[in-house]
């Protein structure tokens, strides 16, 4: 099964990014996910390709028009779990990138401007996403982090069908924040002339001491940087 995603933007041509590259761009290569760009602006109506107007009730900048956007989404003919990336929305989580990676057709809607007119959002039941209590001046960099965070969770992308489940957020880890990571050398000295070394533990193969250290270390974190989480 192939996870599609159709992408309702003013600027196309920012798709696929990051994820034509590495893992993403591989298993775009194979046909694991596949996605179509499509230009709202294409489905303007005047001379001017007008997709936006002034806000009723007034206010600041200009609101995309519903009945353009609406139009671009009767062009998908399998739109699927329709989601609007907004910062007033849930926030998104590993949870539910995982729940998302599980589909078969996605549509994101990008906003730019004010935002949208939010009609279009009540008649086509969109659901509102937020990647995280910030602003930005678009949609579309949003769209790319969903993604990304869903294709990495396709069957066989990363591989090791462990990794997912062994990092931040991950099953394996109860939900906390990940431990830390060394390689080799076992010994290294920074610029600012220090030398660090690898913890003993993982150095002396004894993975019952290993697992105990990574939680402990999973939790340490997690209390230091994201107590919520616990």
């Amino acid at each position: 099964m192939s996870l599609n995603f159709n992408l309702l933007t003013l600027f196309p041509d920012m798709f696929p990014g990051m994820l034509g590259h590495s893992l993403a761009g591989r298993a775009h290569e194979r046909g694991d996910w596949a996605f179509n760009a499509i230009d709202i602006r294409d489905f303007a109506t005047d001379n001017h390709k007008t997709v936006d107007d002034t806000p009723y009730g007034g206010g600041a900048g200009m609101v995309m028009r519903a009945d353009v956007i609406e139009s671009a989404l009767l062009s998908v003919e399998k739109p699927g779990r329709k989601i609007y990336l907004s910062p007033r929305g849930k926030v998104f989580n590993q949870t539910l990138a995982k729940e998302l990676s599980q589909e078969e057709n996605i549509t994101l809607l990008c906003g730019r401007y004010e935002g949208i007119d939010h009609r279009v959002l009540e008649a086509h039941e969109f659901e509102e996403i937020s990647i995280g209590d910030y602003v930005l001046s678009g949609g579309e960099p949003a769209a790319l982090i969903m993604m990304d965070a869903c294709i990495r969770l396709l069957p066989g992308v990363m591989g090791n069908v462990d990794t997912a489940d062994n990092e931040s957020f991950g099953a394996n880890t109860g939900g906390l924040l990940e431990y830390p990571h060394y390689t080799r050398p076992a010994e290294w000295t920074a610029s600012n002339g220090k030398t660090y070394d690898v913890p003993e533990v993982l150095r002396g193969g004894n993975h019952a001491d290993i697992d105990k250290w990574r939680e402990e270390k999973s939790l340490k974190v997690t209390k230091a940087v994201r107590p919520d989480l616990l």
